[in-house]
């Protein structure tokens, strides 16, 4: 099934054989009127098709190839130079003199194509590399620095407490309203009629919502 498959009949490939011939034909045709007789006439439409297909060859390698472009085209014209010069628009029993040259020229010129197509080296793609480290210290990126107002918070966070011992021993205590006192009179019995007991100095503080010294100094009236 397979080898079937393989040999089905492509419609491509027959006009692509077709259109090979002819050419040859044609090729053949016109080296055998400037002047290039025998098996010299079938090496002219060989040259043509080998340089054709070195060129597109390289062309699917490297499509942005300048190189195989332009050798494409010089043999593409040549093809259908052939063609066009068969049909009628030159006089083939008696050829110009720059058609002899030009045949007469072909097979360097052919060489040189092939030649330069053949040992141009091809650029491959490289997988992209990752970066490397930095191995100088400069190499590394400096953190961007923090604003002032957010360093001064972390700075505070960052700084060891000092032990009970260095703090001084006389604190002012801050002055204390009285509708302070009150509220938090309110607060203290409330919570003696819920649980029972005394309210502590870190309830109060939180019930209240004041800092830890005026917290003191207010459970300190309470007494």
């Amino acid at each position: 099934m397979a080898a079937r498959s393989a040999l089905r009949p492509d419609a491509v490939l027959v006009q692509a054989v077709i259109a090979g011939g002819l050419s040859f034909a044609h090729l053949h045709d016109l080296a055998a009127a400037a002047g290039q007789d025998g098996w010299k006439a079938w090496a002219y439409p060989v040259s043509v098709d080998l340089l054709l297909v070195a060129a597109w060859r390289r062309l699917r390698a490297d499509r942005r190839s300048r190189l195989a472009w332009c050798w494409f085209a010089v043999a593409l014209f040549a093809s259908l130079g052939a063609n066009v010069a068969t049909a009628g628009l030159l006089d083939i029993q008696h050829p110009p003199a720059w058609l002899r040259i030009g045949v007469a020229g072909w097979p360097a010129i052919a060489f040189l194509g092939g030649t330069l197509l053949a040992h141009t080296t091809v650029p491959t793609p490289t997988a992209p590399v990752p970066p490397a480290a930095p191995e100088c210290a400069s190499e590394i990126q400096e953190p961007t620095p923090a604003p002032p107002d957010a360093v001064e918070p972390l700075a505070r966070e960052e700084a060891p407490a000092l032990p009970a011992a260095t703090e001084p021993a006389t604190l002012t205590t801050p002055a204390v309203p009285a509708a302070l006192v009150a509220h938090a009179r309110k607060l203290a019995d409330d919570h003696q009629t819920r649980t029972g007991t005394a309210i502590d100095p870190d309830t109060l503080r939180a019930r209240l919502g004041v800092p830890p010294q005026l917290a003191d100094a207010v459970a300190a009236q309470l007494t």
